[in-house]
């Protein structure tokens, strides 16, 4: 008998972009076939073992036992072959590519990175920025720094920073008020855009229902760092991550008049495909930014002083 026949890899490997997408359709995008020969290669597979491994539906598929049974092992047996040959590859040349937010990067990442330069000086390192999350079956990213959840399957993550936010602005636009004694006292300065969801949300935990924030003129400066740039330059109060803005905290910049923090339940996440764990150039970024993350952070907490008396 061929060894085509005893081991159907090609059907095998279609099954398994199926059985993630539960559907033959993402299946074909990913492998760039078409619905049809998505089908027809889970046919021959079906064929082989004797078994279905899919019930057809319109427009949706769902595993049958036997395909339920199937679907883990071939994944971890695509996973182990994806980790030898990348394992491979990975040359004293190799290019390490990173996808982050834009704020992460030029707050964090871009101080940071020349320290994992020195230490893994075989490693070339490509930054990438957007605020889109990307699909590394669609990517060549190695890594993600993310603003999300954590719940998508596939992926491991670690967390990098709460996603934590409060107004925050620069010391002396608070004294030209006298000082800010009361989360209204806000509502004297200008807010750098309004329309954000999550001033309301801070507003309503402090107890301010109707800040009646639709009398300020709209902005949308879109990216964080953008518009802690603007609070640096005293044109307004912004809402930011404190432990992104340490320095210029520190450098009296930047001024977190008070202590209430909200979130929407997301973080900055260190994200990257469960099957690529043991690729050597991630394991390095990943017990390197884990550990330069926890010695970066802010020793002492937050003061909030300046209250105009």
């Amino acid at each position: 008998m061929k060894m085509s026949r005893q081991f159907p890899l090609n059907a095998l490997r279609v099954f398994d972009a199926a059985a993630r997408h539960l559907s033959f359709t993402k299946a074909g995008e990913e492998l760039g076939m078409t619905q049809t020969a998505v089908s027809y290669q889970v046919k021959l597979l079906e064929e082989n073992i004797g078994e279905p491994l899919f019930l057809r539906m319109a427009r949706q598929v769902s595993l049958t036992e036997a395909g339920e049974k199937l679907a883990p092992k071939v994944a971890d047996a695509f996973n182990t072959l994806r980790e030898a040959v990348d394992s491979v590859r990975d040359a004293p040349d190799a290019t390490l590519t990173i996808h982050s937010t834009a704020t992460f990067a030029s707050r964090w990442l871009s101080r940071h990175l020349g320290a994992f330069q020195l230490e893994h000086p075989s490693i070339a390192v490509r930054l990438e920025t957007s605020g889109a999350l990307i699909d590394f079956n669609q990517s060549d990213c190695d890594v993600a720094i993310r603003w999300s959840r954590d719940d998508v399957r596939g992926l491991t993550y670690h967390r990098l920073l709460r996603g934590v936010y409060t107004p925050m602005l620069h010391p002396d636009l608070a004294q030209s008020i006298g000082g800010l004694k009361q989360p209204e006292d806000l509502l004297r300065l200008r807010i750098i855009d309004p329309g954000d969801v999550w001033w309301s949300q801070w507003f309503r935990e402090v107890g301010i229902e109707n800040p009646n924030l639709e009398r300020y003129p709209r902005s949308r400066l879109s990216v964080q760092a953008f518009e802690a740039a603007a609070a640096i330059a005293g044109q307004g109060v912004a809402m930011l991550t404190p432990e992104l803005y340490a320095d210029e905290i520190a450098l009296g910049r930047l001024y977190q008049p008070f202590e209430h923090l909200s979130s929407e339940g997301k973080n900055y996440w260190l994200v990257y495909p469960e099957n690529r764990r043991n690729i050597r150039k991630i394991k390095l970024f990943r017990d390197w930014i884990l550990k330069r993350i926890e010695e970066s952070r802010p020793q002492q907490p937050h003061q909030y002083p300046m209250s105009g008396a």
